[in-house]
């Protein structure tokens, strides 16, 4: 298979699924010369600025201009830069792209698709730093993806694509450059269907975006003493592949989510509880998370590093899961 970028296989995908259907269309703020991590990069002269359009910098115009032509049979895929942004968009996304199939009694559809950069990287601060899934998990008529890895991210977006409601797809600008195998031919990732990264009996660890590595670079320095991970990556929030995260905790008996946004409201609380209730009597051990204090990102390198969770933070969890200190 070919060693492609996170960032490579996004655009693969989105390549690949205009290509395939006429229908869809990019949108969003200078994604004719590539966007602002180059995502979108040679898409133009591919298929011409009728499919790849620039927009005005105003969100909210762009997503109920896309909700609008989604209701009406396009399948736009409108690039949002930063997940912060995104609160200048929530009446469209939320109270009309995510409603209008209901509202309608069925008989709009909404193939929407909206890429949207967030997580923890480069210094950028706190109005470009944050790790908002929780709240879109919380809307009905939504899907949330979360890929950890070139090749989810190339099969959960052409998922997306092809998927007739709306859907948000979240990409972490920490993975972009980094690099995996991504299947030749059709690769497509159905959305609600969780992977386990690697086995193990002790412990499951479940994992989204970037600490998905983080997990598994802790899963084999806890090899060492003898403690065996399981780490499961649910690579979509909503819908929630809960099946394949309660058997693997029902073979390990204890449980760490881990994710980079604030732990106060975030979405491991949600599936904390879905799991106590699917799995409760195999438990050995109560379920801990790991985020994120409870403060807006810091903008200083060495601040920043500070306030991320990362594999020391995996680690002392699954430690104490087990009944040792760290």
């Amino acid at each position: 298979m070919p060693q492609l970028s996170y960032l490579e296989a996004i655009r693969s995908g989105l390549q690949e699924e205009m290509a395939r259907d006429d229908s869809v269309y990019v949108l969003g703020e200078d994604v004719t010369m590539g966007g602002p991590f180059g995502a979108t990069k040679g898409l133009t002269d591919a298929f011409g600025e009728s499919r790849i359009l620039n927009t005005p910098i105003s969100e909210s115009t762009v997503m109920g201009m896309a909700t609008g032509a989604a209701a009406l049979g396009m399948r736009p895929v409108v690039e949002v830069m930063f997940i912060d942004f995104i609160t200048l968009a929530m009446d469209q996304l939320v109270n009309h792209a995510a409603k209008l199939h209901y509202m309608s009694g069925g008989q709009l559809r909404v193939p929407l698709t909206v890429r949207a950069q967030g997580g923890i990287a480069g210094a950028s601060g706190a109005h470009h730093s944050q790790s908002l899934e929780s709240w879109f998990m919380h809307v009905p008529g939504l899907k949330v993806a979360i890929p950890s890895n070139p090749a989810d991210a190339k099969g959960l977006l052409k998922a997306a694509v092809r998927d007739d409601g709306p859907v948000l797809f979240i990409e972490h600008r920490a993975l972009y450059w980094s690099k995996g195998e991504v299947p030749d031919g059709e690769h497509v990732v159905p959305l609600g269907l969780a992977d386990v990264k690697r086995s193990g009996k002790d412990v499951t660890v479940l994992a989204l975006s970037r600490m998905v590595g983080a997990a598994l670079e802790a899963a084999e320095q806890l090899a060492a003493q003898g403690i065996s991970v399981e780490v499961v990556d649910p690579r979509s929030l909503c819908p929630l592949d809960l099946d394949t995260i309660a058997a693997s905790v029902r073979k390990t008996g204890r449980l760490v989510i881990a994710h980079e946004a604030v732990q106060t409201g975030g979405a491991g609380g949600e599936i904390a509880a879905q799991v106590q209730e699917a799995a409760f009597d195999y438990l050995d051990s109560p379920i801990l998370r790991v985020g994120a204090p409870f403060a807006p990102v810091p903008a200083g390198s060495s601040l920043e590093k500070a306030f991320a969770p990362g594999k020391d933070d995996v680690i002392d969890a699954v430690l104490r899961a087990m009944g040792r200190s760290s």
